[in-house]
């Protein structure tokens, strides 16, 4: 490990709840639906992270707990079961049916588990149904993730074949391209989890080899590793750099000769250093905050050094599995500052005190920072946004580039005075 120092802090956070992560994986399922157990301010947290319009027909809703329900005048029980079959007589191109916990008291007591499993053999087949907990008390927002491809794990299939297996929500046109990649590197056969199609789940055992996309998926890995799997140890695709040592450590995995890994990415590299060098010049020298929210926090500060020149000031992560970060934290600078957990009001002490020129954060804390002086960059943005691979590194860091851009227009206007 790098000279980083790593320490532990906990108190008051502020972060979204892992319901946030259902805006991209209904997108990924289109034959699935998210139904969240929760209170009215869940349905509002979904709709307003999703923009949907009220017209539209999502893949994603909530078993809204009213009144009635709260003070134990219903069984919850039975209110679910009503909800759901209301909604796959509406809905009946829903094949998999995830129910999603959330952090009201009453849901909590809602034992979710048996609630799929009495479903499902009601509905003998028919639908697949699956539970996992998005709470905002026991997760960060990508971490929903996490929970529901680790309920579809244990519904994988076995297979002794040797494959690449893919691993984390990708756009759709990021997944193609890589997957040409390895194919181009003789990997043939190549899956990924989560599939397009919630009932095409790909198999999974000893021949399997699992190359994690997110840093957020601990739990998933560990359920994959407990079924044969090997996870392949890597940085995480982000940036030209990470990408590279990505693919590489796949391609070592299956044998590949090194020299045909090389020819095959380097007019990638190329087009993509000299695509990123204008972002560069805005980037270089700058100091970055980044506050824990997403998970990305680590890999993200790892490129925006390597690759764009800015100075690391603290890296905050919700959590920090040691393990799978070991290889981006080998590339950060010695005496790097990374934070578990959160303080929020002393990281925000902190942040005054360095005054740098980015912080990375949760949105309830960007617009006091931007009133005080300091330019944000929105954490969530990144998870929407197809950020991985060498081909998207300039997208990559444009994102970073145009906060400061736009702060250094505001500064510099003159406005006239009327």
């Amino acid at each position: 490990m790098s000279g980083a120092t790593l320490l532990k802090e906990t108190g008051p956070r502020e972060v979204f709840c892992g319901l946030t992560s259902i805006v991209w994986l209904h997108r990924r399922m289109p034959d699935a639906f998210f139904l969240v157990v929760g209170s009215r301010t869940c349905a509002h947290l979904i709709q307003s992270a999703a923009g949907v319009m009220i017209f539209a027909e999502p893949r994603f809703g909530t078993a809204i707990l009213e009144e009635r329900d709260l003070a134990g005048l219903a069984d919850a029980h039975d209110e679910l079961d009503r909800v759901v079959n209301n909604l796959l007589e509406r809905r009946p191109e829903i094949r998999t049916l995830f129910l999603v916990g959330s952090c009201p008291s009453e849901v909590i007591k809602i034992d979710l588990s048996r609630v799929a499993e009495k479903l499902n053999h009601q509905l003998k087949g028919k639908v697949r149904v699956v539970n996992y907990s998005g709470s905002g008390i026991e997760t960060t927002f990508t971490q929903g993730e996490d929970g529901a491809l680790k309920a579809l794990v244990p519904l994988m299939p076995p297979s002794e074949n040797s494959q690449l297996l893919l691993v984390g929500t990708l756009a759709n046109a990021v997944e193609d391209r890589l997957i040409t990649i390895f194919k181009r590197l003789g990997i043939e056969k190549i899956t990924s989890f989560p599939p397009r199609q919630s009932t095409e789940l790909p198999s999974v055992g000893p021949g399997t080899k699992v190359l994690l996309t997110q840093p957020y998926l601990t739990d998933t890995a560990r359920a994959l590793r407990d079924k044969g799997a090997e996870i392949i140890k890597a940085p995480f695709p982000l940036g030209v750099e990470g990408s590279r040592l990505w693919i590489e450590a796949a391609a070592n995995s299956f044998g590949v000769d090194n020299s045909l890994v090389q020819t095959t990415l380097e007019p990638l590299i190329i087009r993509a250093r000299k695509a990123i060098k204008p972002y560069k010049e805005i980037l270089n020298g700058k100091k970055l905050f980044l506050l824990p929210e997403s998970q990305l926090e680590i890999p993200l500060a790892r490129f925006l050094y390597m690759e764009c020149g800015m100075e690391l000031v603290e890296i905050g992560t919700p959590y920090l599995n040691r393990e799978m970060m070991d290889p981006e934290i080998n590339l950060l600078p010695e005496n790097t500052r990374i934070v578990e957990g959160q303080h929020v009001e002393k990281q925000l002490d902190r942040v005054r005190e360095k005054h740098p020129d980015l912080v990375v954060c949760g949105m309830g804390l960007a617009n006091p920072l931007e009133a005080e002086g300091i330019s944000t960059k929105w954490s969530i943005e990144m998870v929407f946004s197809p950020i991985h691979g060498i081909d998207q590194a300039s997208d990559l860091a444009e994102l970073f580039a145009r906060p400061l851009k736009r702060h250094d227009l505001l500064s510099s206007k003159q406005f006239a005075k009327f």
